[in-house]
């Protein structure tokens, strides 16, 4: 089935594994009493895009590091806002795998990007406060990793303002 004709799953349809991983971490979202209820009210582009970042991020073991979702964007960039645990900073600085270098944006206080990849990489982002604020997204192209991707980062990102939807990270994750 091509990305752009994928159907919402609903909750029940998600594998067991799957809900496990979710498992209070969506309840009270919007209103929402429960995991379920929270996952099933949301369109297309949210379920893709928290799916997406969820499979990436376990796959990183970084899964664990989401306390709670609070909020899950699918067009337009695809990320997450997320209450994380206190061990985040620490365990994301001690990667090999990622880097504070170029990851801060003018209103936040601190980031970090996945390292040696030139597409669909992780971006992480933090705002001061108590609790801390988080985000997760995804770049469709590495600011760090190459120059040529550099360059396409600058150009889509940056200079056109185009954020890749679930369907192009999907894309460039499969490839």
């Amino acid at each position: 089935m091509d990305n752009s004709e994928a159907k919402a799953p609903a909750w029940s349809e998600l594998p067991g594994a799957t809900r496990e991983l979710l498992r209070g971490k969506l309840a009270g979202l919007w209103g929402a009493p429960t995991d379920a209820e929270a996952f099933d009210s949301w369109a297309l582009d949210k379920k893709q895009a928290l799916l997406l970042l969820l499979d990436r991020m376990q796959s990183k073991q970084l899964w664990h590091l989401v306390k709670r979702v609070t909020n899950v964007y699918g067009e337009g960039g695809v990320g997450l806002q997320f209450e994380a645990w206190p061990m985040i900073e620490s365990t994301l600085s001690r990667r090999r795998d990622f880097t504070r270098r170029f990851a801060n944006h003018s209103d936040t206080s601190g980031g970090f990007y996945e390292k040696q990849r030139d597409t669909a990489i992780l971006h992480f982002l933090f705002q001061e406060g108590e609790p801390r604020t988080w985000y997760v997204h995804f770049d469709l192209y590495s600011p760090i990793n190459s120059p040529g991707s550099a360059w396409r980062h600058l150009r889509h990102e940056m200079l056109s303002k185009v954020k890749p939807d679930w369907r192009a990270i999907a894309k460039s994750l499969n490839t």
